[in-house]
């Protein structure tokens, strides 16, 4: 089993993060398993999915460690813990609560929270938030996440909401380290929209010694 610090690694080497909603959970589990067979591997299923937990424990005993399997619009402690008991190895809300920041380090999981503003940010991560969630990230544009890092360099910040396929090269360039992406991509024909997605992080994202990130 891979450990909390591999997980963050990987979201950041893929550089995107399917979220997965669904009317039913046959409908979600087929999503997230289109999207994982056509080349995303981490997928972030989210919990207004009815019987959300249940879609997590049948993909992850498919799956295993191949799927990079997290919970997603996670609210509380409460709901976060059925999520890791279910298999989830990130957690992710849409904003910074306290206590689920600490339930997810009691169990070494990587969490990340939704963050808005500055105070927000510093926030989260003093508390020890591993990637903030900026969201929703289309209220600003990729140019806000810019002018965060200028007085918060070293933040790790992955915008969600509004990323499509025209504009997430600028928030790959702007310094996001993976980003979240929904309807824009589970719209349709998911294939080819994974496709096109895949091709533009390859477009826009360099490891650090210049060379073209592989996406497997």
């Amino acid at each position: 089993m891979k450990t909390k610090e591999e997980i963050l690694i990987s979201i950041r080497d893929e550089g995107i993060v399917a979220v997965v909603r669904g009317d039913t959970p046959q409908q979600a589990k087929s999503l997230a398993e289109t999207c994982f067979s056509n080349g995303i591997r981490a997928i972030e299923l989210t919990f207004t999915v009815p019987f959300a937990h249940r879609i997590l424990e049948d993909l992850v005993n498919t799956y295993k460690d191949k799927m990079l399997l997290g919970a997603g619009s996670v609210l509380d402690p409460e709901t976060a813990r059925i999520a890791i008991l279910s298999g989830a190895r990130f957690i992710v809300s849409p904003h910074f609560n306290l206590e689920t920041v600490r339930l997810c380090h009691r169990y070494r999981i990587a969490n990340m929270a939704g963050i808005l503003t500055i105070r927000e940010a510093v926030e989260a991560m003093e508390a020890g938030v591993d990637i903030l969630k900026l969201f929703p990230g289309n209220l600003f544009g990729p140019s806000f996440l810019k002018e965060i890092q200028g007085p918060l360099p070293y933040a790790q910040i992955m915008p969600t909401g509004g990323v499509n396929i025209e504009n997430i090269g600028n928030w790959l360039r702007a310094g996001a380290v993976a980003v979240g992406v929904g309807s824009s991509l589970t719209k349709g024909d998911v294939a080819a929209n994974v496709a096109g997605f895949l091709t533009e992080i390859r477009k826009n994202r360099k490891n650090t010694d210049g060379t073209e990130v592989e996406i497997i």
